[in-house]
């Protein structure tokens, strides 16, 4: 029997590191966990509680009410696929737009937010193989992945990938904005004190600037061919 592997993905904002985990988790059918919406969604938390904005960061707030916030990813048949729920409410659409975005670096940079996280993350059971993305599940939650992906793509691909997303999604905004944020949000995740983004020493770069998701998908097959025949 093949071993069950935990298979770990780093990088920047609008790789395509969702989609890519996505895709692995089903190929080999392992849980996916999408840690990066597990952040999102205690953004979302804090801006309906106002603890939020864009002017202040109620920080007390949010610690006093961080273990009582229970995120889970449920299994909807009809997309085949895991969406996210915060507090048993699916909120997956809700997380994934822009005042969310424009927000979740602040939260993420909190101490005591991302220990939780992490104890969350750590929860879940990796019998049955796991495959987690974020920016820090190489080097904090999972320093001993027996596979690390680290992620990139040209600032350009990056923008119109995040821009057609968006557009499907029926938002409209601006594709320099959307360039603006990727820009903000690589500055925030590269600078702040607590995980950093940064390549693991043991990371495998995946620049997909020029690939397919097909050929994305080869390329993984391959490393994992190669991390279970020991080569």
């Amino acid at each position: 029997m093949d071993k069950k592997l935990i298979i770990a993905i780093d990088g920047y904002s609008s790789c395509g590191k969702s989609t890519f985990a996505r895709l692995i988790a089903k190929e080999l059918n392992y849980i996916f966990i999408d840690s990066g919406a597990m952040y999102r969604a205690v953004t979302l938390f804090c801006m309906r509680k106002n603890y939020i904005n864009f002017r202040s960061l109620n920080t007390s707030a949010i610690l006093s009410e961080i273990k009582n916030i229970r995120i889970d990813f449920v299994f909807n048949p009809d997309l085949n696929e895991y969406e996210t729920f915060l507090n048993s409410e699916n909120v997956e659409k809700e997380i994934r737009g822009m005042e969310v975005t424009a927000h979740v670096s602040k939260i993420s940079q909190i101490h005591e937010v991302r220990e939780r996280m992490v104890e969350l993350q750590r929860q879940i059971s990796v019998s049955e193989g796991i495959v987690m993305d974020g920016r820090d599940i190489g080097t904090v939650v999972f320093p001993h992945a027996d596979i690390k992906i680290f992620m990139t793509a040209s600032l350009d691909i990056r923008a119109k990938r995040r821009h057609s997303e968006l557009k499907n999604k029926g938002v409209k905004i601006d594709f320099d904005e959307i360039k603006r944020s990727i820009i903000a949000r690589d500055i925030a995740d590269e600078n702040r004190d607590i995980s950093p983004l940064r390549r693991a020493d043991d990371a495998i770069v995946l620049d997909n600037s020029r690939m397919t998701v097909d050929e994305q998908m080869l390329w993984i097959k391959q490393i994992i061919d190669n991390k279970r025949n020991g080569s």
